[in-house]
């Protein structure tokens, strides 16, 4: 990933209204994912949350116009809190046309504190003048193997599938950890290895717990994934990932490359300051 384009982008909300805001923001998501693999930085935690929410919300206008509908997976951990809270606040999500999913989820009841759907109950879903269209939680309560493959049919029920019959999501939310890990895809894992399943459970020994998640197969088919990276404890990990060898059985995050869609990195700047440009 030597290969990656660094860039700062600024968001600015304004007081447009109507048609001139939505145009404003769809040619503003359309210049930032103008290229592969481009890292965009922000200065300070506040205008990271800032800058997501707004991409998210310009991706819905133009995948609604499109094609009728936004499919959007969630991000779990506690980075896109903030981002979240900014989103349930933005007037221009037609969430009725949207659908919500999760790229990972801890095997816990939805009530559990620990619970990417619990996250997004409070900072995001609770929070909206009208429920989405759909919300697909992952069914953490169940036996992991049946979670998955009841979420695996889920998605396929309400996802098209492009010709390789793969469910192709509009927008895929991704974090990455201090050990390089993303949606629940951990270093060395079982579920680094799996090609038959959009969806699969696997046994985290560094937790001593399972967890659903997202596979290479299903992150890969996105439409636009957007990766969200921010603190300082990351940027070691960060500038191996981008300027490192390829190495995904170490570092997962590196096995996230879309076929025919696009990737994009929202860090801010303490995450990003040992990448050497």
């Amino acid at each position: 990933m030597t290969d990656t384009a660094f860039e700062t982008q600024s968001i600015d909300r304004g007081k447009a209204k109507g048609k001139d805001l939505d145009k404003e923001r769809c040619l503003r998501f359309e210049a930032a994912h103008s290229r592969s693999d481009c890292v965009i930085v922000q200065p300070s935690r506040s205008e990271f949350a800032l800058a997501a929410s707004g991409m998210i919300a310009a991706a819905s206008l133009i995948c609604i116009q499109e094609r009728g509908a936004f499919n959007l997976a969630l991000a779990g951990g506690s980075t896109p809190g903030p981002v979240y809270e900014l989103l349930a606040e933005d007037p221009d999500v037609d969430w009725k046309r949207t659908r919500v999913f999760w790229s990972d989820e801890r095997c816990v009841p939805p009530e559990h504190n620990d619970s990417n759907y619990r996250m997004a109950l409070d900072t995001l879903l609770d929070r909206l003048p009208q429920s989405p269209g759909i919300v697909a939680r992952m069914p953490g309560e169940l036996p992991p193997e049946q979670a998955a493959s009841a979420y695996e049919k889920t998605i396929r029920r309400f996802v098209p599938a492009d010709e390789s019959g793969i469910p192709r999501f509009d927008l895929i939310l991704l974090g990455m950890g201090d050990d390089g890990h993303t949606a629940s895809l951990f270093p060395g894992s079982e579920a680094l290895k799996v090609t038959d399943r959009l969806v699969t459970a696997d046994y985290v020994s560094k937790f001593k717990a399972y967890r659903l998640t997202f596979t290479y197969s299903l992150l890969n088919a996105g439409r636009h994934l957007l990766i969200l990276v921010s603190g300082a404890s990351k940027a070691i990990t960060l500038n191996a990932v981008l300027k490192g060898p390829h190495r995904p059985n170490a570092l997962p995050v590196q096995g996230v490359q879309p076929a025919t869609g696009r990737l994009r990195w929202l860090v801010d700047a303490d995450a990003a300051q040992c990448i050497k440009q």
